[in-house]
């Protein structure tokens, strides 16, 4: 498309699960052309975790993968077979950025290190994913995202004073990293073009859980204190609240003023001299929570939110994901994007999490659904000259053993 941003850009994309392929889809939903490298038996371990249409698994109908993988053309390559590593070098010659979610000894155990690569090609941007970065202690170490939680110190700030460290839902640790990546990515490339010169992006996804954490860290670098969950008590400014139908968020705000917002909630009793400070109303909790809580089971959420809004009160519905789908909000500014897919049909999917006003890139647009496992293996090849029938030797299906994920 004419004014990507990323127009022009070729990546390679040795990803899998989540991270390393969010990073590329953001490269490749700008306009870069991404091309995915899986394994011949079976590809991305993504294909392998759902939603599956009527909860049966096929490996061209993983939603997860669906979703990561737009605007991506897709090969596959035994990169444990010299033909492959030969054939994936090829392709290394003329790219700009090639991008891995591997443990950190798995590239260099294939040959497939950034010294080596940047032999090849030393204007070459190489990313490089994994759970805990290239160096340090615990880099071979294996990781989930609820071991990243854990050591990253979101778990124990996350959930009820009262209960067991929780962590917050899906794989946002994940997602974190893919974005994290892409940034560094876009930053290395930008200083690869004002100074000729590659670089190796490393990425640690334990960091950047711990980046999330600034105010916290903060709050222990000036004063030693450690942070923790909340106690429920005052839980009616802090933890959603039922209403007549849903659930509301309703906080006063970081500096609400509470004379306006004991008016904005219609409770005169709230007046009471003896709520004027936070303090006084931590003291009086079970006071506050039981005037409120009654309070807001006169309206529903969507109700509470418009309303609370018209004073400036940053109140919130909780949002269902069949909410979210229908949100006027996203719905006015084009959030979600629809792609036929050969496999399952039209889907709607979340676009990009950024709008460029005169580079608008390929969000909102059909370009390209998610690649069937080595859908342009012949497209890929025969440009860089290889006959039909060496394509075909190159990416037949040989069984391999999965190298360890650097992801979790």
């Amino acid at each position: 498309m004419s004014g990507s941003a990323l127009q022009g850009v070729k990546v390679i994309d040795l990803t899998h699960h989540i991270a390393g392929p969010y990073c590329t889809k953001l490269l490749a939903d700008f306009g870069a052309d991404v091309i995915k490298v899986e394994r011949p038996d079976g590809g991305d371990s993504a294909r392998r975790l759902g939603p599956f249409p009527e909860d049966i698994p096929h490996p061209e109908k993983s939603g997860l993968f669906l979703y990561l993988n737009t605007n991506k053309r897709g090969i596959t390559l035994n990169l444990k077979d010299p033909k492959g590593r030969a054939a994936l070098l090829d392709l290394v010659r003329d790219a700009d950025i090639l991008v891995e979610s591997f443990s950190p000894r798995v590239m260099p155990s294939l040959g497939l290190d950034y010294q080596t690569l940047k032999q090849i090609n030393p204007s070459l941007v190489m990313t490089s994913i994994s759970s805990f970065g290239q160096t340090g202690r615990y880099r071979d170490y294996r990781a989930t995202e609820l071991v990243l939680y854990a050591l990253g110190g979101m778990a124990y700030i996350t959930g009820e004073y009262h209960r067991e460290p929780v962590k917050h839902g899906y794989n946002q640790a994940q997602y974190l990293g893919g974005m994290a990546a892409a940034s560094g990515t876009v930053a290395a490339l930008l200083q690869r073009w004002r100074g000729g010169v590659g670089h190796q992006v490393d990425v640690s996804i334990l960091e950047c859980v711990c980046s999330t954490l600034f105010s916290t860290v903060l709050d222990y670098t000036y004063t030693g204190m450690v942070s923790r969950r909340q106690p429920m008590e005052g839980s009616s400014l802090r933890y959603p609240a039922q209403t007549k139908e849903g659930y509301i968020l309703p906080t006063p705000g970081v500096m609400g003023d509470w004379e306006t917002y004991a008016e904005m909630a219609a409770v005169p009793e709230l007046h009471d001299p003896k709520f004027d400070t936070p303090a006084g109303r931590q003291v009086h909790s079970d006071e506050v929570d039981s005037l409120l809580k009654s309070k807001w089971l006169e309206r529903t959420a969507q109700e509470w939110f418009h309303h609370a809004q018209e004073w400036r009160f940053p109140f919130a519905p909780v949002q269902t994901m069949a909410d979210i789908a229908e949100s006027p909000q996203l719905r006015e500014r084009g959030f979600f994007v629809e792609f036929p897919h050969p496999a399952v049909g039209t889907l709607k999917y979340p676009g990009a999490p950024f709008q460029m006003s005169e580079s608008p890139g390929r969000n909102g647009q059909q370009v390209r659904a998610a690649p069937l496992l080595g859908e342009h293996n012949e497209e890929v090849f025969s440009s860089l000259g290889y006959s039909p029938q060496a394509v075909a030797g190159l990416c037949k299906q040989n069984p391999v053993p999965s190298p360890i994920s650097g992801e979790g």
